[in-house]
């Protein structure tokens, strides 16, 4: 089991930019795919980017494609998200998410281990 531990939210005003960072331990963070999900209040958590074992095949959602840029580091065990651009509708609870499936998914079921999540809240 991977523990995961998100931080980088706060408050920014619309137009702003933040970065995520998720923090892994425990079991070896390359071996697994690594994704983003967000939850509004009353909303369903919804898939906002994964990204492969390697660093490559990024996927996103519609919504953040072109604003958002999933990475991560392998050798800080360590995901990332630059968020640029950002929208009132992007405020939300942002989880970091591991997945052990053999491709990249925006699928919440194929994500096991979940952080806590990380409060981003953008003014209009």
């Amino acid at each position: 089991q991977v523990q995961l531990v998100e931080s980088g939210g706060g408050l920014v005003q619309a137009g702003g930019s933040l970065r995520l960072s998720c923090a892994a331990s425990g079991r070896t963070f390359s071996s697994y795919i690594m994704g983003w999900f967000r939850q509004a209040p009353g909303k369903e958590r919804e898939f906002v980017a994964a990204i492969a074992r390697s660093g490559d095949l990024p996927a996103y959602a519609d919504s953040v494609k072109g604003r958002f840029i999933i990475s991560r580091d392998n050798a800080k065990n360590t995901l990332y998200l630059q968020m640029s651009t950002l929208k009132p509708e992007d405020t939300a609870v942002y989880h970091c998410a591991a997945s052990t499936r053999l491709q990249v998914s925006d699928r919440r079921t194929d994500f096991r281990s979940w952080g806590q999540g990380t409060q981003v809240t953008v003014s209009s």
